[in-house]
């Protein structure tokens, strides 16, 4: 068992490792992009190196691992909503290990880092500020283009990383997305993630093994006769029903999950 100033130099060093290599891969891609902007529209390439260098960050440190389940439910040529559940910073170094090509909406904050918000910017990934109306809309506008420009683009309806592990409610935003422009929804659980990166925490907290299942599409078909409401309720149950806080707690109390 390692100390807690063990732990806290351990996470020192790998953020330090993340900003010293970020320098060299922000002129990577700067470079990508320069070179495929004129012909690759949806900056697939660009995403691709994008997915590798969030990736390495994964495969580099042993005391984390990521399973990926149920690849085989994503079609690279259809576009999705993406939604997920969010239990701290590392699902978004998780979600890049799928390797499928997406915009993230992303509060700005994210976007002022130094080269890695950069890169963000370089992706035209999607800005949100939270509470802000004007945002929000400019939100719509910005997904509505690239998801007819054939890129999906990949929410975390939560709004924000849940400290326990147990779901929040899921806003609204995606699921109009869904029903207005007639896409499929593709949901995805996360587990273990929380045991990585707590919220409120950048301490190292030991081994951790993380699960991402990507569920089966939910298709335009199978939502056309539901209200927003309904669609965002229906499809935060079914992703709650594969994450294991609350199967734990569905399980003490003896009962379903309500």
């Amino acid at each position: 068992m390692l100390t807690p100033l063990a732990n806290r130099l351990i996470a020192i060093l790998y953020i330090a490792i993340i900003f010293a290599s970020s320098s060299v891969f922000f002129l990577v891609a700067l470079l990508i992009w320069l070179i495929t902007y004129p012909f690759d529209k949806r900056l697939w390439l660009l995403h691709q190196f994008t997915c590798f260098w969030a990736s390495l960050y994964i495969w580099i440190f042993p005391p984390w691992t990521v399973t990926v389940i149920g690849r085989e439910h994503i079609d690279p040529a259809q576009t999705y909503i993406i939604v997920s559940n969010h239990q701290s910073l590392v699902d978004i170094l998780v979600s890049f290990t799928l390797f499928t090509h997406f915009k993230w909406v992303s509060k700005s904050e994210i976007f002022l880092v130094p080269l890695i918000g950069w890169n963000m910017f370089l992706n035209q990934y999607v800005r949100l500020d939270r509470g802000s109306k004007t945002s929000i809309k400019k939100m719509y506008v910005a997904c509505t283009h690239h998801l007819q420009q054939g890129s999906s683009v990949f929410l975390f309806p939560e709004g924000t990383r849940s400290a326990t592990g147990k779901m929040r409610p899921f806003k609204e935003g995606a699921f109009v997305l869904a029903k207005r422009l007639q896409l499929p929804i593709l949901p995805i659980v996360i587990n273990g993630s929380k045991n990585a990166v707590p919220k409120d925490s950048l301490n190292f907290h030991g081994r951790t093994d993380v699960h991402i299942e990507v569920l089966e599409p939910i298709e335009p078909a199978m939502y056309t006769d539901l209200s927003a409401t309904a669609l965002t309720l229906q499809v935060h149950e079914r992703i709650r029903s594969r994450v294991r806080e609350e199967i734990a707690a569905a399980d003490s109390a003896n009962g379903p999950l309500a």
